[in-house]
This record gives structure tokens, sequence and C-alpha cells, in this order.
């Protein structure tokens, strides 16, 4: 949970507050630093005929995942909270679980669809959070994660057709 650095009523805009925002963005770094995590692993891991394909998305995938984190981190930092800094934290905030085993390839992928489906409602509740707050920095910010993983599952769900 973000530690906000002061949040008075001259912070609150809209129905919102500062606070509000930066514990969604702080929900939504934890979950796509676990994600980003996964999917490098899962880069590291993959066997099978689509070995290559698979090594490759995943390698794209967890380098943009990479680059988001530290823009999102710092837009928590905007609004004078804290950003997570621990990976127990991550992990207990963040809305994806570790698994236990490492999966098949076909399984990656999976549970990579329903890592960014998580990360999506994520997405999701922050945008709305931050246009009740009236933070539209954030909300471009977010809006423009969505569309990034919208497209991430499109990649995602075609590999699994055949």
């Amino acid at each position: 949970m973000p530690t906000p650095l002061k949040d008075t009523k001259s912070d609150a805009v809209g129905s919102g507050t500062k606070s509000d925002v930066a514990e969604h963005l702080h929900k939504a770094v934890c979950s796509s630093y676990v994600l980003f995590a996964k999917t490098q692993g899962y880069h590291w891991n993959v066997v099978g005929p689509q070995f290559y394909s698979l090594h490759k998305m995943f390698e794209e995938q967890y380098n943009d995942l990479f680059l988001a984190i530290d823009e999102l981190a710092e837009r928590v930092r905007a609004l004078q909270a804290r950003a997570p800094f621990n990976l127990q934290e991550m992990l207990k905030t963040g809305s994806i679980q570790e698994l236990s085993k490492l999966p098949s390839a076909e399984e990656m992928v999976k549970d990579l669809i329903k890592g960014h489906e998580s990360v999506v409602t994520d997405l999701k509740a922050g945008i709305a959070s931050a246009e009740a707050a009236d933070d539209a920095a954030t909300a471009d910010l977010l809006t423009g994660r969505l569309e990034v993983h919208g497209k991430t599952l499109w990649m995602l769900r075609a590999t699994l057709q055949s």
C-alpha cells in the first residue's frame, strides 16, 4: 500500500484524491512487476516446437513491461506517494500470483494471458480513479498501457489458435 507524503483537501479534485490514484498506480506497478518477472522466466525456460517464436515474443513483452514499470512507479512518486520497493510487497499487493512449478509452453501462454487480463483490470480501475480525481496525466498513462496490454493479449491468444 503506498504511503502518501501528503493528501490534503487541496489535493482532492473531482471525487477522488491523489492518494486514491496513487494506490491504484501502486497496484498496477506491483502486478506489472510480477508479470514482468514471470514473462522473463518463461523467456528463459520455454521449450518445444514454438520455442523460437515464443522466446522472442516473451523477450519483447518483458522489455516493454520493464520500461512501463519505471514510468508507472515514477508517476506514483509524482503523486507524492511511495513506490513499491521489494518483491514481497509486489506479490502481496499485485493481482498476479506465482506458479509453484514450471509450466509447458502452452500453459505459459495461457498463464500470461491470465496475467495480462489481471493487469487490464488493475488499469481500468486506475483510469476510473484518475478520471474521478481529474488527473488527466495518470488517466492518459494508464490508457496507453491498456492499449499495449490489449495488443499483447491478442498476440498471446493468436498463438493458441490452430
